[in-house]
């Protein structure tokens, strides 16, 4: 357990609830137990586990998400707590009434902000100059819903000058990708818990619209910490490891990217705290034009952030 992020990630498992915790058992036999209060995401990545219906219902009154991971480390689903906030219903009812306009506008948000922390991990990286340069320029072009895509222009910037020229972003690839794969699987369980437990509805998004994600307000505004994961392995990358097995230490380094402290309104706060002050303020963006996204800023140089 890491942060209160929990993974299965071997076979046969069986999960259930007893007086208050998660028991782990194998063959009958218990081999394990969390306090369900410790646990924000349930992360199953194992095959063969099965799972109580009693554990599921108490996981939900939590608010906390069970997330399944398919091949290369890519999130299948994600379970959907109904009772997440007493205002859900009113709360949906904003969300629908957003105008185009206004989501266009808070898109543009997101994508700048995303620039701009792509533009620092290459700074943080002695990243070629010319590049980061570049995603500073574009981070000035966005336009109120991207209409011109900086954000794909931005990233064929960022990820030679982060991961080297050959390497391509491949969501069903191995290595490097199997990596990103699974730290962004942590980040989206974690957006997901924040935004839900704010009231939100996760399937109505600002700027991802298909129709099969349930989960496109997620994928909004999850966009611009994703280079925080990016981070995390390049710096794998830097120590030498192979970044073609993902093992249990490398999934611990993965899942640490929650527990790094951002600046926010009040001081110094974990990542997953910063999300739930993200999705509260976009609540606030829904009847308050004049307001903005909250996000967490990440320092001008890495060594303040470790």
């Amino acid at each position: 357990m890491i942060g209160g992020l929990v993974e299965i990630a071997e076979e046969g498992r069986h999960l259930s609830l007893f007086r208050g915790f998660l028991k782990v058992s194998m063959d009958g036999s218990e081999i394990g137990r969390v306090p369900l209060d410790d646990i924000h995401t349930l992360l199953i990545s194992a095959h063969g586990t099965s799972i109580s219906t009693n554990l599921m219902t108490e996981l939900a009154e939590r608010k906390a998400m069970v997330v399944t991971l398919g091949r290369n480390w890519h999130p299948k689903t994600i379970t959907l707590p109904l009772n997440a906030h007493y205002q859900g219903a009113g709360i949906l009812q904003d969300q629908i009434a957003l105008s185009v306009p206004r989501a266009k506008r808070l898109w543009q948000q997101v994508v700048v902000d995303k620039i701009g922390n792509q533009a620092k991990i290459l700074r943080w990286h002695n990243g070629d100059v010319i590049k980061v340069r570049e995603l500073e320029i574009l981070m000035g072009r966005v336009r109120s819903g991207d209409p011109d895509n900086m954000e794909a222009q931005a990233a064929r910037h960022y990820w030679p000058g982060l991961m080297g020229s050959d390497f391509r972003r491949d969501t069903a690839g191995g290595d490097i990708n199997g990596y990103l794969n699974y730290g962004y699987a942590i980040l989206r369980a974690a957006t997901a818990r924040a935004v839900v437990s704010a009231g939100l509805t996760p399937a109505l998004g600002i700027h991802h619209k298909n129709k099969y994600n349930s989960f496109a307000l997620v994928d909004d505004l999850m966009e611009p910490y994703r280079p925080l994961v990016d981070n995390l392995v390049r710096q794998m990358s830097d120590r030498g490891d192979t970044l073609s097995s993902l093992g249990p230490e490398e999934k611990r380094a993965l899942a640490a990217v929650l527990q790094y402290d951002l600046p926010g309104q009040k001081g110094m706060s974990p990542l997953v705290n910063c999300l739930h002050t993200l999705a509260q303020s976009f609540v606030t963006c829904l009847t308050d034009k004049t307001k903005k996204l909250t996000f967490a800023p990440l320092p001008d140089r890495q060594e303040l952030f470790q």
